[in-house]
């Protein structure tokens, strides 16, 4: 049987391509959304996957959509921590729910997610997490100080849970993507736009696939001996020690 892979905001963007591609390399995948019903629905046609709605900020949400899942596609194999949202602003002006927000979704999600398949993996001795952070949780980014710490702290939090994995065939590791040509960044004015191409190394953005692929590496079975690693993808915009 295929093993089984679980996006979390895997309908759009950069999720989008990572169940893409999953999908192409033979796993049964389905795909978790927050909101666009339309777009996740137009995915499941295209990839003949199945698509999920919940919010993944959500404890009691994450364990219902989670069970939802096992019970239609099969256990979890694969999980990949995708979904993310921003509350940008500096912070001497940011209020407590920019803050709380971006926590919420991008780091207390982790947990939500990975607690109710984490006993699984452990039992059937297989498991394969992947965490989508970002290089602005590497280096730190002007008026993304909620961002860059959940960011950051997803870094943190899979190094631990690798060490806790490990022995029982489960690895955990991260993604940090540089900018990427998504409509978030297309939404950025071009002026702007341009400064920030003009700081990456290689001259242009990345692209969504070049993310999935370095998703589905660490995910394959072949890739047992790579654990509480972070592999950045920015075009040397910002070199990680």
């Amino acid at each position: 049987m295929a093993r089984v892979a679980l996006v979390t905001g895997g309908t759009r963007g950069i999720g989008k391509a990572i169940s893409q591609t999953l999908v192409k390399h033979g796993y049964a995948v389905a795909a978790n959304y927050a909101g666009n019903d339309k777009a996740a629905q137009e995915v499941a046609a295209e990839l003949g996957i199945k698509v999920y709605k919940w919010d993944v900020g959500d404890w009691e949400a994450c364990q219902a959509g989670i069970r939802k899942v096992e019970a239609e596609v099969g256990p979890i194999d694969i999980l990949v921590n995708n979904a993310g949202i921003t509350r940008d602003g500096a912070f001497h002006k940011m209020n407590v729910d920019q803050w709380r927000e971006v926590i919420r979704v991008d780091l207390d999600s982790l947990f939500y997610m990975c607690r109710p398949v984490i006993e699984g993996m452990r039992e059937r001795g297989f498991g394969r997490i992947i965490n989508i952070t970002s290089i602005n949780g590497q280096k730190g980014q002007a008026g993304q100080t909620n961002y860059s710490a959940a960011k950051a702290g997803m870094i943190g939090f899979t190094k631990a849970l690798a060490q806790e994995g490990a022995a029982k065939g489960v690895t955990v590791n991260c993604v940090a993507p540089g900018y990427i040509d998504t409509d978030m960044v297309a939404a950025v004015p071009e002026p702007v736009l341009q400064k920030i191409i003009a700081t990456i190394p290689v001259g242009r953005l990345g692209k969504a696939e070049e993310i999935a692929k370095a998703v589905a590496f660490l995910a394959a079975d072949d890739a047992g001996f790579i654990t509480g690693a972070t592999l950045t993808v920015n075009g040397a915009q910002y070199i990680a020690g």
